[in-house]
């Protein structure tokens, strides 16, 4: 009797392009900046993690409104700020520009960076890689234009985190492409050595907390819903019930997180800071 043969169709692969379009357009929709800024000292933070050097040439990828350039500007570095949002650099160099401090801006593909092999002593990002769609690809380029013995600095959110769990729940509403991985493996120790593999000599990755500090958690929810972008479009995206539902579950999420008893919001939400040696 001749045996049958099951024949199981691959999924098809997800469109990485149209999927970095879409994230490309969720992060132009709001203002990160009014994020960002108050995200300030995680640049801080990493520029003394990663032992930064007056002189040293630093790239700082995803760079938003330039939290980590300005603080590795501050330390007399040679920084190059870049991002794919232009107007997110726009911001960046006028803070520059209110703190006096020199640095170069260049709009830019962090899966495509147009530097050649080697071309930085520190390379930096605060919550920015992590949201490369092709992860492997982006991994690649931080290590190629880092020169050996270099530094690649990261702050990543985990994926216990508050942030981890704000994204998690915007998948039930919104579920993510099929084969695109979370961004919040990038605060994953395992996923950091699968993706720097073989590149790096060490990776040191610790364990910190930024804490959100609100007059309210409504306050917060008013404000991530109107700036930051993927929250912005989320809620655009839905319809009025489940806007609605949307904003309970995270009103809950905040409630069991909040540490404060004042009617404020005080939320840690841990993130890995990571600094990998480029071999």
């Amino acid at each position: 009797m001749q045996q049958a043969v099951q024949n199981t169709a691959a999924a098809p692969a997800p469109d990485l392009e149209a999927v970095k379009a879409r994230q490309q357009g969720a992060w132009a929709s709001g203002d990160y900046a009014e994020i960002g800024t108050r995200l300030q000292i995680v640049g801080e933070s990493l520029c003394e993690a990663v032992d930064l050097r007056a002189g040293s040439r630093v790239l700082d990828v995803a760079a938003g409104n330039g939290n980590a350039s300005l603080a590795a500007a501050r330390r007399f570095s040679q920084v190059v700020a870049r991002d794919y949002v232009p107007p997110l650099l726009v911001g960046a160099r006028e803070r520059s520009r209110a703190d006096r401090l020199e640095m170069e801006f260049r709009e830019a593909d962090a899966e495509k960076l147009p530097f050649p092999d080697a071309s930085f002593d520190v390379v930096l990002s605060t919550f920015g890689v992590m949201f490369t769609p092709n992860q492997e690809r982006a991994a690649a380029e931080l290590v190629r234009v880092c020169r050996p013995g270099g530094k690649i600095g990261l702050a990543n959110w985990t994926p216990e985190s508050f942030i981890g769990q704000l994204f998690k729940t915007l998948g039930k509403y919104l579920p993510p492409p099929a084969g695109v991985k979370s961004p919040a493996l990038w605060g994953s120790q395992v996923r950091l050595a699968e993706l720097f593999a073989g590149a790096v000599e060490s990776i040191d990755a610790q364990r910190r907390d930024y804490v959100f500090r609100y007059r309210s958690p409504a306050h917060w929810l008013e404000v991530f819903r109107t700036w930051y972008g993927p929250l912005h479009k989320a809620f655009g995206a839905l319809d009025a019930a489940k806007q609605d539902a949307l904003a309970e579950e995270l009103q809950a999420l905040m409630a069991r997180l909040n540490r404060a008893r004042d009617g404020t919001l005080v939320l840690p939400s841990e993130y890995l800071e990571v600094v990998a040696v480029r071999a």
